[in-house]
């Protein structure tokens, strides 16, 4: 793969060019990607809405009907239902790991295998998190981990 920058003071606005023989799978994750730096999302915390950039965003949880957003030092909630959110962000960095939870493969610090085939995360922030056996298997090919 051969990238290419070119700096033009003249321009008004940043345009991204891929040129490629196909649509491969990379060059999906790259879209992906660059579409998720400009994401955001509306989340409300003691009763004040707030605009989160995605990116900052380290793991969604559903707890009793309510979603929680977590960032590296804070909790918000969301209006929105977990596989909504999922729809939204599983193409730029986000999985599933349980039925209640997405978490930012990005914020992945270390993880440990259980002996129950489940998988225990350990968070950039500290935080422990668990994958369930059901969506262990894809967080592997993920991460790229046999």
């Amino acid at each position: 793969m051969k990238i290419s920058i070119n700096i033009n003071e003249n321009i008004s606005d940043t345009e991204i060019v891929i040129n490629s023989r196909s649509l491969t799978p990379e060059i999906e994750k790259i879209i992906a990607t660059l579409r998720i730096l400009d994401q955001q999302m509306m989340v409300v915390k003691n009763d004040e809405s707030y605009i989160l950039d995605v990116v900052k965003i380290v793991y969604i949880e559903s707890v009793d009907r309510k979603t929680f957003v977590y960032t590296e030092n804070d909790c918000f909630e969301s209006k929105l239902k977990l596989y909504e959110i999922e729809e939204m962000l599983c193409h730029g960095g986000f999985l599933r790991i349980s039925k209640a939870c997405l978490v930012n493969l990005k914020y992945i610090r270390s993880l440990k295998s259980e002996l129950d085939r489940k998988i225990r995360l350990t968070l950039e922030n500290g935080e422990q998190i668990i994958v369930s056996r059901q969506y262990a298997d894809e967080l592997k090919h993920r991460l790229g981990v046999k």
